[in-house]
């Protein structure tokens, strides 16, 4: 895939001689949404906290946007142009919608400011900004709302402006969908698909809930025991043998398509 934003090569990271991450390789494109799936214990975590650059990898390389970013710190990470959403959302609940996306703005365009400094000039900082990433998750009419009111489903769109408040071009999910209602769950995908193909983001995303993963996803990769042991399109992976043992009883891949 040579227009690849991230490209991972033989990542691998043992804890206490426990192999959590064996030689795991992938890439994904812009506009692409790829899914990593498994059962727990996977190393699905251990991927992305490698990625996001939380832990270091033992072996292995990493590449985004064309630059080598193996074992950088995750704020330097961030402003090579990288996003990401976590899978219990939070903001700061006591400020209002807006000024959670002005401050994830000024922080993306200024780095780390004094709390003197950010507060004493919030409320004319980016709000233009803030207004237009709000507008494009449908939550510009609660800008002036305080997030301790949000339902918890505004909260997990609120927290996709947040991490594209930097513009990135590669964006980490780490469970989007958890804690959310079946029909906010595929509201929240198909926003997240629909901003992808627009801004040609790169997006890759850990779910358990496999309705999101074959409905929403342009590719899957399942890693079990810390080996990547399919890839493909949702079609192939949903008829791969190794990845019907791995879920059998689970009833996950037998679905039929919608």
């Amino acid at each position: 895939m040579t227009n690849a934003l991230l490209k991972v090569e033989n990542l691998t990271k043992s804890y206490q001689g426990v192999k959590a991450v064996q030689g795991i390789s992938l890439e994904v494109a812009p506009g692409e949404l790829l899914a990593m799936i498994g059962p727990n214990g996977a190393g699905k975590s251990s991927c992305f906290n490698m990625l996001n650059g939380q832990i270091r990898p033992d072996l292995g390389r990493i590449s985004i946007c064309g630059r080598e970013t193996t074992g950088l710190s995750p704020e330097r990470i961030s402003r090579l142009g990288v996003g990401r959403t976590f899978q219990v959302a939070e903001t700061f609940l006591s400020m209002s919608v807006r000024e959670n996306v002005q401050l994830a703005v000024q922080c993306s365009r200024t780095g780390p400011l004094s709390l003197v400094s950010f507060f004493g000039n919030l409320r004319r900082n980016f709000a233009t900004e803030a207004d237009d990433l709000l507008d494009l998750i449908g939550l510009k009419d609660q800008a002036d709302r305080s997030c301790r009111e949000l339902p918890y489903g505004d909260i997990k769109r609120l927290e996709l402006a947040i991490a594209l408040a930097g513009d990135p071009k590669l964006l980490l999910m780490d469970e989007p969908a958890a804690g959310m209602a079946t029909k906010e769950r595929m509201l929240l995908m198909q926003l997240t698909s629909r901003i992808a193909k627009q801004r040609q983001l790169a997006v890759l995303f850990t779910e358990h809930d496999m309705d999101i993963v074959f409905e929403h996803s342009d590719r899957i990769i399942v890693l079990n025991r810390g080996k990547l042991i399919a890839e493909g399109s949702p079609a192939e992976v949903r008829a791969n043998q190794d990845v019907q043992a791995v879920y059998l009883g689970s009833g996950a891949l037998y679905k039929q398509e919608h």
